[in-house]
C-alpha cells in the first residue's frame, strides 16, 4: 500500500508516514506454557499443541496458535527497570496525542500470516503507519481515521505475521 497522508496533517506526523517505529523484542523467548494455558482457559484440545507426535507430523514440532500473535507483543505492565506502564501499540498513542484526538476506537483488524511462531522464538515487532485520512464526522465525533501496521518478526528476520489496524481518532461532537 503506498503511503498516503491528508494535507493538513502536522509535518511531525506525516514524517512518521512509512517509517519503522517502536522496534522491540519480546521480553522473553516465547514458551509453550502460554499456549496450553491459553488452549486450556478455552478448553481447545487440538492436538497439535498437546501431542508433539502430532505437531511433528504435521509442523515438524510444536507451532504456537496463528490467533495469539499479538500475544507476544503485548508488553507487561510493569518490569524491572521501567518507570513508566508500557502499552501496546505505541504508535496509535502517539497519533492521538500529536493530533488531539483524545478518543478513538479501532474499526478494522486483519492479520497476515507468514511463518509459525515456534517454542523459543524470539520476536521483533515493528510498527509503521501506512496512512492518516483527513479530517470526518461520523456519528462518534470528528477525526481522522489512521492505517498502521505491526510487523512480527522470528530471531531469523523471517516475516511471522503483519497485523494491520484501522483507527478512528476522535474529538466527541
Amino acid at each position: 500500500m503506498a503511503a498516503q497522508s491528508a494535507d493538513d496533517l502536522p509535518a511531525e506526523v506525516q514524517s512518521w508516514i512509512g517509517q519503522a517505529r517502536y522496534e522491540e523484542k519480546t521480553e522473553f523467548p516465547i514458551e509453550m506454557g502460554y499456549v496450553l494455558t491459553t488452549m486450556s482457559a478455552t478448553q481447545n484440545g487440538n492436538p497439535l499443541y498437546w501431542d508433539e507426535k502430532v505437531a511433528k507430523e504435521l509442523t515438524g514440532g510444536f507451532i504456537t496458535p496463528p490467533t495469539m500473535v499479538s500475544v507476544w507483543f503485548r508488553p507487561h505492565d510493569w518490569s524491572p527497570g521501567r518507570t513508566e506502564p508500557a502499552v501496546p501499540l505505541q504508535l496509535h498513542f502517539d497519533l492521538k496525542e500529536k493530533l488531539g484526538l483524545p478518543e478513538a476506537v479501532m474499526s478494522d483488524n486483519t492479520i497476515v500470516f507468514g511463518v509459525p511462531i515456534r517454542p523459543g522464538d524470539e520476536l521483533t515487532t515493528t510498527q509503521i503507519l501506512y496512512s492518516v485520512s483527513p479530517l470526518k464526522t461520523t456519528k462518534l465525533g470528528t477525526g481522522r481515521f489512521w492505517e498502521f501496521g505491526v510487523k512480527v518478526v522470528n530471531q531469523k528476520g523471517e516475516l511471522c505475521a503483519e497485523e494491520r489496524y484501522t483507527g478512528f481518532g476522535y474529538n466527541r461532537g
